[in-house]
């Protein structure tokens, strides 16, 4: 009878504590920065998730897609940090607004970028909040490494 009350009690031990290190699948939200935007995040398992924002900067859109690794944060509940990388595409109009670039030419880019955040979430209320820093690179359009990348997302997570 000891040795069945043991193996339940490392079951539950081990549930509640995955339960714990994860908590929450799948976040929709939006994205304030200098892109701003919608952002879906998804976890694969309890430190990897898929995280994709659609964007909007420059009178465009930018659609990108992003992996990353999740690290609890000791002696914080529902605090943690994270890092990744991945890539985008975008679509802008023209720059007139800018004072750079050609006012009558539309751009395409393509290009890689990295993140490095920090994410709370609430275990009262279904919301997480992350805070990011997400340079880019673009390859081609207009080439450049981009570094203001830097932004506050507020996700309804379930």
């Amino acid at each position: 009878m000891k040795r069945i009350f043991a193996v339940v009690a490392l079951f539950f031990t081990i549930g509640v504590a995955s339960s714990m290190a994860q908590s929450y699948n799948t976040g929709i939200g939006i994205r304030a920065g200098f892109e701003s935007g919608l952002s879906v995040k998804h976890f694969l398992n309890e430190k990897a998730a898929l995280e994709g924002i659609l964007g909007s900067r420059w009178r465009g859109v930018t659609i990108t897609g992003l992996y990353e690794v999740h690290n609890d944060i000791a002696d914080a509940p529902g605090l943690r940090w994270y890092y990744g990388g991945g890539a985008h595409i975008g679509f802008y109009d023209s720059y007139r607004d800018r004072p750079w670039g050609d006012p009558n030419r539309d751009y395409t880019v393509v290009g890689i970028d990295g993140i490095l955040g920090l994410e709370y979430t609430f275990s009262e209320v279904p919301i997480n909040l992350s805070l990011d820093w997400k340079p880019a690179f673009d390859f081609n359009g207009d080439r450049g490494f981009w570094a203001d990348g830097a932004a506050l997302s507020i996700r309804f997570v379930f």
